[in-house]
């Protein structure tokens, strides 16, 4: 496979591969992701194929609007307190995924966790396709995540479809929080900490 080098420019051709079922990696407001139709089988297989993907992890998903979230997960009044809070920002919720989602989106797993991104091209992407996009960091799994196309290309160039150039927003992944217990937990420590997201409830 050749790998497609394109530019936010190329904004179209973008949407066109990922509505094709393509993997296409993309900067972010945090490290460059992996990004998929949520609802594509096929390019769910692909992209765990590219990346290489341990069957135990599951994957984040990106939304462009709440609307989103209410389609894919169950929340609750604290949880519509923290997507108002911190949405778009760098942090991901982990709810309980509505019964109708395919258990290939979550790995197995009840639960998904959902991020909306505080980057204008990204949400302009996920408008445009217009479904959530399942986007795990853009790397082989257990390698270091990527901030540049260039680190990109040395782990991915000929396993996915397109890499957009540049580089991220950020070098640390998002806080994920899962907010499906009595108290919020954190599994993954980014750059929004405990005592904050408590504060904002």
């Amino acid at each position: 496979m050749e790998t497609q080098r394109l530019t936010k420019k190329d904004s179209a051709k973008i949407v066109e591969i990922l509505n094709s079922g393509g993997v296409v990696a993309f900067p972010t407001d945090t490290v460059y992701g992996l990004a998929v139709r949520y609802d594509l089988k096929e390019a769910i297989l692909k992209m765990k194929e590219a990346k290489q993907r341990p069957e135990t992890k599951p994957f984040p998903m990106m939304v462009s609007s709440k609307a989103q979230i209410e389609r894919v997960a169950v929340t609750d009044a604290r949880s519509q307190k923290l997507i108002d809070q911190w949405m778009p920002g760098a942090l991901t919720l982990v709810f309980k995924k509505k019964p109708e989602i395919d258990e290939l989106v979550t790995n197995g797993f009840p639960t998904i966790g959902i991020r909306m991104p505080d980057d204008d091209f990204v949400l302009e992407i996920i408008n445009r396709v217009g479904v959530p996009l399942l986007v795990p960091s853009a790397n082989l799994s257990g390698q270091p995540s990527c901030t540049t196309s260039e680190e990109v290309l040395k782990q991915l160039d000929g396993r996915i479809d397109a890499v957009v150039l540049g580089e991220s927003g950020a070098s640390t992944a998002s806080t994920v929080c899962d907010t499906t217990g009595d108290e919020l937990k954190i599994l993954r420590q980014g750059p929004i900490k405990l005592e904050d997201l408590e504060a904002s409830i």
